[in-house]
Parts: structure tokens; sequence; C-alpha cells
């Protein structure tokens, strides 16, 4: 089962892919961590990638399907998490292309939908605790001792540089503006399912297991 994972950013989409990982044996495959990963390795594609880099130019879309090419060829037997890829209509053709050249096909592509305002609150409002990593939230998550750290007594706490409205508010701007012209590709073809993004973590990873065995 392939499927493209699609979400904005705080929406829970890492999340949600890694119970996939974990749940179900499927591969993430994200572009940046497999660019990085083939330059490191020195494969065809990835020596290609780091010409390109060093020359200070954008890799091809020609590279990037390559590198998807190439990971497919190691084997995801579970099935593939694509994030990051395709972001524009040319690249979900050539997925397209390059599934079919392994005799597979995307099954899915499940968009987790989200309220704006409400999910610039859930980003903004978070930090953790600066010692043991501990997630908590202005609103919806504070320590049970004002100041101190639940699961390690640390007092002292730290926030995300870009967790604020104006940067939250841009990150959303450029999801829209990259899945826009993508989604009207799938819809075409009736793969796109969408979840409440905004629903409990375990919640919204029920509804994708039910879109994916339904």
């Amino acid at each position: 089962m392939n499927i493209i994972l699609l979400g904005p950013p705080g929406a829970g989409k890492g999340t949600q892919a890694a119970r996939l990982v974990s749940e179900r044996g499927m591969v993430q495959l994200s572009t940046g961590d497999m660019l990085r990963a083939a330059v490191k390795a020195g494969t065809p594609a990835g020596l290609k990638a780091k010409a390109v880099m060093e020359a200070g130019e954008l890799v091809s879309d020609a590279i990037v399907s390559a590198l998807i090419g190439e990971r497919l060829d190691e084997g995801v037997e579970k099935g593939a998490i694509f994030d990051g890829y395709p972001r524009t209509a040319a690249q979900a053709e050539a997925l397209e292309v390059i599934l079919a050249e392994r005799g597979q096909t995307l099954d899915w592509v499940i968009e987790l939908e989200v309220d704006e305002a409400a999910l610039i609150e859930r980003i903004v409002g978070r930090y953790t605790c600066a010692t043991c990593g501990a997630g908590y939230h202005d609103r919806f998550k504070t320590p049970v001792v004002a100041g101190v750290c639940d699961v390690c007594a640390g007092t002292e706490f730290k926030r995300r540089p870009d967790d604020n409205a104006e940067t939250v508010s841009t990150r959303m701007a450029e999801y829209r503006a990259k899945t826009a012209p993508i989604l009207p590709f799938y819809e075409e073809k009736g793969l796109v399912r969408r979840v409440d993004g905004m629903a409990e973590m375990d919640a919204v990873g029920v509804q994708i297991a039910a879109v994916l065995e339904g």
C-alpha cells in the first residue's frame, strides 16, 4: 500500500507517518532525507544531486524522481509513505510512471484537514522542558506544578524560535501553494481522502487506518 500523506506544519503528519512505520512496517520516503542519504552513499542519483547542489542550483525533478526510483528498488514490502513529494502536477505524473515501472500504484492521498486559527494556537502555545524534552502547552497541557516539569522536576523551559503566529501563517500559505497543484490531479482519480487533523492523535490514527483498510 503506497500513500501520500499531506498536512500543513503542525498538523501531526510526522507523528502519523511514524506510527504507520512502527505499526505497519511502511517506509517513509522523505525527499530531503533521501537526498542527503544518496549523496552520502554516492549513488548514481546522489552523485548527480551533489554536483547540482555544489553548483548552487536546485535539484531537478528528474534527479528527485531517480532518487525515488532508487529507494523503491531497495524494497518497500509493506508500502511507502511519500512525504514532501510530489509537490507539482509534473512530479505527480512522474510518480505514476516510477510506480508503474515497478508494477506498483498509488493507493491513497490522505490529507490531514485543520482549522488554521486553532492550529496556530496549538503551535504557538507549545514549549518543552529544557532538561528532558517533555512537551507542554500554555493552554492544553501545563505542568501540574507551575514552572516545574512533571517528568524530571526541571525548572527551565524553551520554545522553538519559529513557533510564532507570523511564521506559522507563512508556512500555512506555503503549504496551500504547494498542495494546490496536486490535489485536483488526485481528486480526479478518486484517490483523495481527508481526515480530521484537529482530533486527538489516536483518533487521527484510527481515521487513517479506516482509509487504509476500507
